[in-house]
């Protein structure tokens, strides 16, 4: 499926803002009392942080490519 630049923009800076509210969480339950009571939720959190972090990666490489694409043609 093609997106146009805009899109992947938006797509990056949706992952980006997730990315950071994730990281802040994770901060969040490994720094209360007991953090071995929240060991499912950080599993959870850190596991979806590296997906975001590799469909960021992604799209940065897609808009990479669409970029390289509109340099060729001209």
């Amino acid at each position: 499926m093609q997106y146009t630049t805009e899109e992947l923009r938006e797509a990056a800076r949706q992952i980006d803002s997730l990315l950071h509210k994730l990281r802040a969480t994770c901060r969040t339950l490994e720094a209360k009392a007991e953090p071995q009571r929240y060991r499912s939720q950080i599993t959870l959190a850190t596991r979806r942080i590296r997906a975001l972090e590799i469909a960021a990666e992604r799209i940065a490489a897609a808009e990479a490519e669409l970029s390289r694409e509109g340099e060729q043609g001209n």
